[in-house]
């Protein structure tokens, strides 16, 4: 598997996991750092693991959390760092995402997860990997 192929399926990986509300897999989608970051959208900076964890059981356990799924996600890989720019979808309206990866232990692991406001979504974006509802 190419890295990138590896980084758009830890990516996957996370949208899964939000999908399903699956606190263990999100656990498992980040790197288990101290360094860890987190900006929710109209959140101030979550810092540290155990900031950022909490934050996403809360909103995993919470039954109003928005359904969100991502679209057009491209991976960019810089030697054992990476980044993803994809937009997430929701019944309320489009985010726009950038998730940032590093190669932890022969896998890539999340350190940064920051979503916003967009514009609707390009064509082009709607056309392209959506997150799958089961990885394999």
């Amino acid at each position: 598997m190419s890295q990138h192929a590896a980084v758009l399926f830890a990516n996957d990986a996370f949208y899964l996991a939000f999908r399903n509300r699956d606190a263990k897999a999100m656990n498992e989608v980040w790197a288990h750092r101290e360094s860890i970051t987190c900006i929710h959208p109209g959140w101030r900076p979550l810092t540290g693991r155990q900031a950022v964890m909490e934050s996403w059981r809360s909103i995993l356990a919470n039954p109003a959390s928005p359904d969100v799924r991502c679209i057009g996600a491209e991976a960019h890989v810089i030697e054992d760092a990476a980044y993803v720019l994809c937009y997430e979808v929701t019944p309320q309206g489009s985010l726009i995402a950038t998730n940032i990866f590093i190669r932890d232990g022969g896998s890539w692991r999340m350190v940064h997860h920051q979503s916003g406001p967009s514009p609707t979504p390009p064509r082009s974006a709607t056309a392209a990997n959506d997150t799958p509802e089961s990885l394999q």
